[in-house]
């Protein structure tokens, strides 16, 4: 029963993704996508989006990270799968499921669910490139405007020898709006073998429950519940426990604003070093922004530091000593 950090362009980066690893819970994560288009990318250009690559693949708290791949030319994937599986990542995925416009205009992303045989190209050619014993996973929505290819685009992705196959359970048209078609991940998994991850609006350890119930999934893909809720995975994983009878002695259940503190630091050092200044403490506030739905304090943060823009207001806020942050002067 693995859980498995959702990538999230312009939110979940690698500063999260090391940041929210830390918390604990978490099995393995999938990096945000590296766009392919016409040409064999540069290392640098890997390691920019996977800086773990420079970590044996793995995030500062030692859990695996796959890297992601975007793009619609088979044979200029795998040219890139090629030279990103000699930096050692954890697997190579392939992004079937992008909603953003101009990926789609592009024909990458979610765009190509309307073109199963384009993706099982795809993913044949990328799992040739690559040694056997680096997974090829895929992660794809139900469809683009509606999810009547959805099991032709698993079929695809089976037939062409990924590893594991994840599902978000809304076409690119649904977005991100309620409610996930959890129903729709069984169907899918009735005409496939290949090992499944559900992902789509988990947001509890009761969502979590009901998801698996209904997709029969056991494997889970967390995204916004786990940037709202860091210790979700753990709770997930305390319930688990729980449900088999195992001791709970040394597990925690949960992860408090007071455990969470320090780590809004460690994300901001991580973040900074790639983030101009500019753009730092609106980078802090979107993620208080999601935080404040479970934490009243984050609430609280959030309301101090609306209008704060300098990173210098910002860092000094971050370096009270107290737990509970006070108000500051922004003028």
């Amino acid at each position: 029963m693995r859980i498995l950090l959702a990538p999230m362009e312009g939110l979940l980066d690698h500063s999260l993704r090391d940041t929210l690893t830390r918390v604990g819970g978490i099995d393995l994560c999938v990096s945000e996508f590296i766009r392919v288009t016409d040409a064999v990318l540069p290392k640098r250009a890997f390691y920019r989006v996977v800086p773990e690559l420079l970590n044996a693949g793995k995030t500062v708290a030692g859990v695996p990270v796959k890297a992601q791949l975007l793009g619609s030319d088979p044979q200029v994937l795998a040219e890139n799968a090629a030279r990103l599986a000699k930096l050692n990542p954890a697997g190579i995925d392939l992004n079937f499921g992008c909603p953003a416009k101009t990926v789609n205009r592009h024909r990458g992303g979610a765009v190509l669910l309307d073109e199963p045989e384009l993706i099982g190209q795809i993913v044949s050619a990328v799992r040739r490139a690559v040694p056997p014993h680096v997974p090829v996973s895929a992660k794809m929505r139900l469809g683009f405007n509606d999810d009547s290819r959805a099991e032709d685009c698993a079929q695809a992705i089976e037939g062409a020898g990924a590893n594991e196959l994840v599902v978000h359970a809304r076409t690119k048209a649904h977005g991100y709006r309620p409610p996930a078609y959890w129903d729709r991940i069984a169907d899918v998994r009735q005409c496939v073998k290949l090992p499944m991850v559900a992902n789509g609006e988990i947001w509890t350890v009761a969502d979590a429950v009901r998801c698996r119930e209904v997709t029969g999934c056991q494997d889970l893909m967390i995204g916004r519940g786990m940037i709202n809720n860091p210790g979700l995975a753990l709770e997930i994983k305390y319930h688990d426990a729980q449900a088999q009878g195992l001791d709970l002695a040394d597990m925690p259940k949960s992860f408090s604003w007071e455990q969470l503190w320090p780590l809004l630091s460690v994300f901001w050092k991580r973040m900074s070093l790639h983030v101009a200044p500019r753009h730092r403490s609106g980078r802090l506030k979107q993620w208080l922004n999601y935080l404040r739905r479970h934490y009243p304090e984050a609430q609280q943060a959030f309301d101090t530091l609306r209008v704060v823009q300098d990173p210098q207001v910002m860092e000094a806020w971050l370096k009270q000593s107290s737990r509970k942050p006070v108000p500051i002067n922004v003028q």
